[in-house]
């Protein structure tokens, strides 16, 4: 090997210049650093190893050398030394190949993952750039990379099914769906199997925050998979669509005291992770083993750091904080009044005009929807989730909470003087049942996940309209999708930033399992055949989305706080009869009549969650040279439930029969 130069503490990772490649590694208590270099992903053992002096080699706590000649495409990794005392947070095992934090390539091989070098310049954007879509604008589709194609029926080659190409391939459907951003469940690079050897087909367990998934590249090479999640990057921004990371800085894939040790943990165990008092144990706020300290300077550098790389290397839009409130914890778990960390992903200038959206609570009953910090801060609202699926069951208590929930929450937002999208509405994601499951299941089935069923939440405020799963009665099948119309309604009406997940628009099943975290198969899979089977709801919810990005109080010509937006009292509500809005606890109906910023437009809206026909009084409509036009009807079939804007039936009765478990929406 050519003469080494000590090298420089920054950049830290591996950076390439034309000579060489410079390595730096931050381990505040090792006490020897080796780096390794391997031949092939599956050798055990380095070809050759860089010993590196704590007196040429270290300054302050940055291990680092220049090697000559090294060039992209280069395995690599660390052997660590240092005390091993787990009562006192230390885990060194130099026996271990670790990887290196700042790794921008990850080749992913048991027992031993390596790190890859990685030339980020040597790929042409092709005059890419981020959208910058404003909220105000955004229709979020959360998926699963590798499960939106994976299934036979996606009619793609086996080597592009649940790949980022095959994905590429698929673009069209999304375009011609109608949302504005993808929301990509995890793609940092992840340990395949979980810590009790169960199939991780969600990814939240990641061992990178700088690297792609491999395993979700048809290229199956590290290098390869970073230039195919850029070419889908740079695909789906050229359909304009923008690109939503769901990210985990809140715990790796090192898990508990029995975990594999992969990096973190034999850098630096007491640096990265929060400790217990009994210093040989892990405080447990993701409910996955461990939680990151989040709120230490040196990983705040690297959250950071690994921002700006997926913003300014891979051209990402936007970032959702899996469990975000353990970023608020300090080291020993305490809550922040002011974050550190936050305060610097909300102030820092590369990420100006970066979409942030914080799941905002923990897996340890921390609970900050309304009560984020900071202004650029989206929150996922939980009680949207649940008050919408409450109300539209029919359950007692609930019209108070409903009404708010469909005016932006300002009962949770208002008193911020926040922009309404502030409240991300969704009624189903990823964790628990697909919508079609909502209406067809009361009670979980997570048998085929092999923990007993006692996985997964229990109480999903579903309805199964009469029978628990499939079901041959046509009368049935026919209020489940009334159901699924109704819900679609609520989170593409309501004022906020609606997000909806994979597969509802054509009813992807699970058959029951909320919690399908391990179920890398068909039950987890998008059923491309589902799309010819629900072409009647696939019309409905892209006509929905077509309108929701029309209608003038999403223009951002019109842009205003949600306060301002209620101030000005363009929403008068009824109940069945005009003017008389029941608020009590029985009450299963509301009306209200809206009225546009511009006076252009008036909607009356009558929503009947009550189990038999309601006769609903109608108002004159605002604009005298206008009679009402049906927009919507949920209880009827395709096409009569939706039409195209303005090409209604005309309706000048005074009243109006409302089906049971119905919406009904005029339009003038």
């Amino acid at each position: 090997m050519a003469l080494l130069h000590p090298g420089h503490s920054f950049p830290i990772g591996a950076s390439c210049t034309k000579e060489g490649v410079n390595f730096s590694l931050f381990s505040k208590h090792a006490e020897r650093v080796e780096l390794l270099f391997f031949q092939h992903r599956d050798d055990l053992e380095p070809s050759s190893i860089v010993r590196m002096d704590p007196r040429a080699n270290r300054t302050y706590h940055y291990w680092h050398v220049f090697v000559p000649d090294i060039r992209p495409g280069q395995l690599y990794g660390y052997r660590v030394f240092g005390p091993q005392n787990p009562g006192q947070g230390m885990r060194f095992d130099p026996s271990k190949v670790l990887l290196d934090p700042y790794a921008y390539a990850v080749a992913f091989s048991e027992p031993c993952p390596k790190s890859v070098v990685v030339d980020m310049a040597a790929y042409d954007w092709e005059g890419d750039l981020p959208l910058c879509r404003p909220f105000s604008q955004t229709i979020i589709y959360e998926m699963h990379v590798s499960g939106f194609t994976k299934n036979p029926n996606s009619g793609l080659s086996d080597k592009l099914r649940g790949t980022y190409a095959g994905m590429i391939e698929k673009i069209p459907y999304l375009v011609n769906l109608g949302i504005t951003a993808v929301e990509l469940m995890p793609v940092f690079q992840f340990d395949p199997k979980t810590e009790d050897g169960r199939i991780n087909y969600w990814g939240y367990n990641p061992i990178s925050f700088f690297s792609v998934h491999e395993g979700f590249s048809s290229k199956k090479d590290p290098t390869g998979a970073l230039d195919e999640f850029r070419d889908l990057v740079k695909a789906l921004h050229r359909a304009g669509i923008e690109v939503i990371l769901d990210v985990v800085y809140n715990h790796t894939a090192e898990g508990g005291e029995g975990g594999p040790t992969y990096s973190f943990r034999g850098i630096d165990n007491p640096l990265y992770y929060s400790l217990e008092e009994d210093q040989s144990k892990y405080r447990n706020y993701s409910g996955c083993g461990n939680s990151l300290n989040a709120n230490n300077p040196i990983v705040r550098r690297m959250i950071i750091d690994s921002l700006h790389f997926w913003v300014k290397h891979m051209h990402v839009d936007g970032f959702r904080f899996d469990l975000a409130s353990i970023l608020s914890r300090d080291g020993q778990g305490r809550l922040i009044e002011n974050p550190p960390i936050l305060w610097d992903i909300e102030s820092d200038p590369v990420l100006a005009g970066t979409k942030l959206i914080a799941e905002a609570w923990d897996a340890a009953g921390l609970y900050q929807v309304g009560t984020f910090v900071g202004d650029s801060w989206k929150e996922w609202n939980g009680k949207f989730r649940d008050d919408v699926r409450s109300f539209l069951r029919g359950d007692r208590g609930t019209i108070r909470a409903f009404v708010s929930r469909m005016i932006g929450s300002p009962d949770i937002f208002g008193h911020q003087d926040r922009e309404p999208e502030q409240s991300i509405n969704f009624i189903t994601c990823h964790d628990g049942f697909t919508l079609y499951d909502l209406v067809s299941y009361t009670n979980k089935h997570n048998e085929l996940n092999g923990e007993g069923n006692h996985d997964g939440a229990n109480e999903n405020l579903s309805w199964n309209c009469g029978v628990e799963g499939p079901s041959k009665d046509i009368g049935i099948e026919f209020l489940r999708e009334k159901q699924m119309r109704n819900f679609f309604t609520t989170v593409l009406l309501a004022v906020g930033a609606p997000m909806i997940s994979m597969g509802d628009e054509v009813k992807r099943t699970q058959l029951g399992n909320n919690n399908p975290y391990c179920q890398d198969n068909e039950l987890s899979w998008f059923d491309w055949d589902l799309v010819s089977q629900n072409q009647g709801l696939l019309r409905f919810v892209k006509l929905l989305i077509s309108q929701r990005l029309r209608r003038d109080a999403s223009q951002e010509a019109n842009a205003m706080s949600l306060k301002e937006l209620l101030d000005m009292g363009r929403v008068t509500y009824h109940g069945i009869r005009l003017n008389m809005t029941d608020w009590s606890d029985d009450s299963h109906a509301l009306a209200f009549s809206v009225e546009s910023i511009t006076q252009t437009l008036s909607m009356h809206i009558m929503i009947n969650a009550y189990s038999e026909t309601l006769e609903f009084e109608i108002p004159k409509a605002k604009l005298a040279e206008r009679n009402w036009r049906v927009w919507m009807d949920t209880g009827k079939a395709s096409p009569q439930d939706l039409y195209e804007w303005g090409k209604g039936p005309e309706y000048s009765d005074e009243s109006l029969a409302v089906e049971a478990h119905s919406i009904v929406i005029l339009v003038s």
